[in-house]
């Protein structure tokens, strides 16, 4: 009897394990797509790695509520939402595992804009980008990549880009390493081209002038239409319409300035998705962005100004936002880091979000509704 009870035991254990060694294979469906390091989630969703261009191959281990989870490589895993991601077909999972992707030649030129580094690939494999300061550097890890790389062409029309090279951290891990000619991150795109063969990193250069007035300016009033934010506990005012009379106002003032370049992603009480506020940045293309936000907290006691940013390389324009609010006689409330807000993932531009101090609090409402 032992024995039978120990057979079946194996035989459904090795039914499991069958019906387990499958995944998935997979595609985004769209260019907002999100690498996620895991299934932690605050008000603001997970924390994120990096965005990700539509039609980039995927395998899918596993499945969490509303997270696919990506095998990116033999040691890295990711998660990805549900809605963002396109199921084809059910593979073995040993399957996954012949495939050995090798990368090509590389390219590094620049136009009239940018610098751009094409890397030879025989598919959309999926990536990470982040900044490195002191020097600043863009650092690039591509997943299920072996090197087969022995031609970096490097032409002189590049002219941010100081120099370029790769490193083979793990087996199937690709690490480009592209160190930049200024201490100011300007912002850097990652894409695949029309044939999917070539992934190319958009770097944009330092403007020609940095005079306020030749740059584009973007702003962002934070809320809007049914989307009402945070409201006053003395006055009752509601953060969407204070917003946008600060966004309007700062408008004005840097029209004043002489600047002539100003991009608003709303100038009247309308909703707008995340989604949209970012197809309508990318559109303007800014060289930077402050999106304008009023605070909140459960403590009455809580109070001041504050600036936020996702990656490193755009914490000087936070902090000098910061600077500049504190000047005023605001009171600080701190300059916040890889904050996990929609409209800080982008990497295409500097952009820095700012708390013009707490509705929740007496003292900050009063300064706020009478500014």
């Amino acid at each position: 009897m032992r024995r039978l009870a120990l057979f079946f035991f194996l035989i459904l254990s090795f039914s499991r394990a069958i019906s387990q060694d499958s995944v998935y294979l997979a595609h985004t469906g769209d260019p907002l797509a999100a690498l996620e390091y895991g299934i932690g989630v605050d008000r603001l969703g997970g924390a994120k790695m990096s965005f990700l261009d539509s039609g980039v191959t995927l395998t899918v281990v596993d499945s969490f509520r509303d997270e696919y989870k990506i095998r990116l490589s033999q040691l890295h895993t990711a998660y990805i939402g549900k809605d963002h991601v396109v199921l084809t077909r059910k593979v073995a999972d040993r399957e996954t595992g012949n495939n050995e992707h090798l990368s090509g030649d590389w390219k590094i030129y620049g136009d009239d804009r940018a610098d751009f580094v094409e890397i030879a690939l025989d598919s959309r494999l999926p990536y990470h980008s982040y900044q490195q300061i002191n020097p600043s550097r863009i650092i690039v890890e591509l997943y299920g990549v072996t090197s087969n790389t022995n031609w970096i062409n490097q032409l002189r029309s590049a002219r941010e880009i100081r120099a370029c090279w790769y490193e083979q951290t793990e087996d199937d891990l690709l690490r480009v390493i592209v160190e930049l000619r200024h201490p100011t991150f300007w912002g850097h795109s990652l894409y695949y081209d029309s044939s999917g063969r070539k992934l190319i990193l958009r770097v944009r250069r330092q403007p020609p002038s940095l005079d306020i007035r030749k740059l584009r300016i973007a702003i962002d009033a934070g809320h809007g239409g049914g989307n009402r934010g945070s409201s006053g506990i003395v006055t009752g005012v509601l953060e969407k319409d204070y917003t946008l009379l600060f966004a309007k106002d700062l408008q004005s003032q840097l029209r004043t300035a002489g600047v002539r370049q100003v991009g608003m992603t709303r100038t009247k009480d309308t909703s707008l998705s995340m989604p949209e506020r970012i197809s309508i940045l990318k559109a303007f293309d800014p060289d930077f962005l402050i999106s304008l936000h009023l605070n909140a907290s459960d403590q009455d006691t809580v109070r001041g100004v504050s600036t936020y940013y996702r990656y490193i390389g755009f914490r000087p324009l936070s902090q000098a936002l910061l600077n500049q609010l504190l000047s005023l006689g605001l009171h600080e409330f701190g300059n916040v880091g890889s904050f996990n807000f929609a409209l800080n993932g982008p990497t295409d531009y500097p952009n820095a979000l700012v708390e013009i101090a707490f509705l929740s609090n007496a003292q900050d409402e009063k300064k706020n509704t009478q500014s």
